[in-house]
């Protein structure tokens, strides 16, 4: 098993030119985990991706915290939705496959 690396969100910050107030507001907003250690806050780094997009939304487009809380979980919402159609699809394709389903001959 691997572990998990962690990154100083002090190093995010500096990097990505953002508050750190920033983070911890994701993170009480539940959109990021976050970790203390000897009183320094660390992130995932399997979360970068999603903090990167925050942080775009945030500064370049200006969205606030509800903003980004409502947009994150709509793209959620989307996902799911696309994988249950997926599966459903999958499953008619199944049903349609186990028989003839074609339209029967009418005399007229």
């Amino acid at each position: 098993m691997q572990s998990e690396e962690w990154i100083p969100a002090g190093d995010i910050c500096n990097f990505h030119k953002v508050e750190l107030s920033f983070i911890l507001d994701l993170r009480h907003s539940g959109l990021i985990e976050t970790r203390m250690r000897n009183g320094e806050v660390f992130l995932p780094s399997d979360a970068l991706t999603e903090l990167e997009k925050f942080v775009r939304w945030h500064y370049d487009l200006s969205i606030n915290l509800e903003g980004i809380e409502a947009i994150a979980h709509m793209l959620t919402r989307v996902q799911q939705l696309q994988k249950e159609n997926r599966t459903l699809l999958n499953k008619l394709r199944r049903f349609e496959s186990e028989g003839d389903w074609s339209e029967p001959d009418l005399e007229i």
